[in-house]
């Protein structure tokens, strides 16, 4: 899906490649949560964390904003699976009437971290997914309550 980059986008894409001389391939300002989540090239991840972290704590007291990271996808699956990594997701199901996508965890326990404080990352994958994929994410479930 293409995209247009805002002179903010592009800034703050350059300001990622200065300090951390990883690429990112686009980014999103998200006023809602105060963050700025990028999308990094395939490869990159470690450079653009860096050693425990130390290039996102940079870049987060340089551009004032929590700054989150996902690596770059071919599918919409992989994209998911980057989106909630660590945590595993277990599988993936498109409601065949409206296209909406469930989203199913390994664990329940890890059902709170994957939406996140107030909904944080359930939101990072619905403001993708429909970026990237025009699809909508309806909803997280443990793969475990299913039989």
């Amino acid at each position: 899906m293409e995209r247009n980059i805002g002179f903010k986008e592009r800034r703050y894409i350059e300001e990622l490649r200065i300090l951390t001389k990883a690429t990112a391939l686009d980014c999103f300002i998200d006023e809602r949560f105060e963050r700025i989540i990028y999308i990094i090239k395939r490869g990159d991840m470690g450079l653009a964390i860096g050693k425990k972290g130390e290039n996102i704590k940079r870049m987060q007291s340089v551009l004032g904003k929590r700054i989150e990271m996902v690596e770059q996808a071919d599918s919409p699956e992989e994209l998911i699976a980057n989106i909630f990594r660590p945590l595993p997701v277990e599988r993936i199901e498109k409601d065949p009437t409206s296209d909406d996508l469930v989203v199913y965890i390994q664990k329940k326990s890890d059902l709170g971290s994957a939406i996140g404080k107030k909904g944080i990352n359930i939101e990072k994958a619905r403001l993708l997914m429909r970026k990237y994929w025009a699809l909508e994410v309806r909803e997280l479930r443990a793969a475990e309550e299913i039989p």
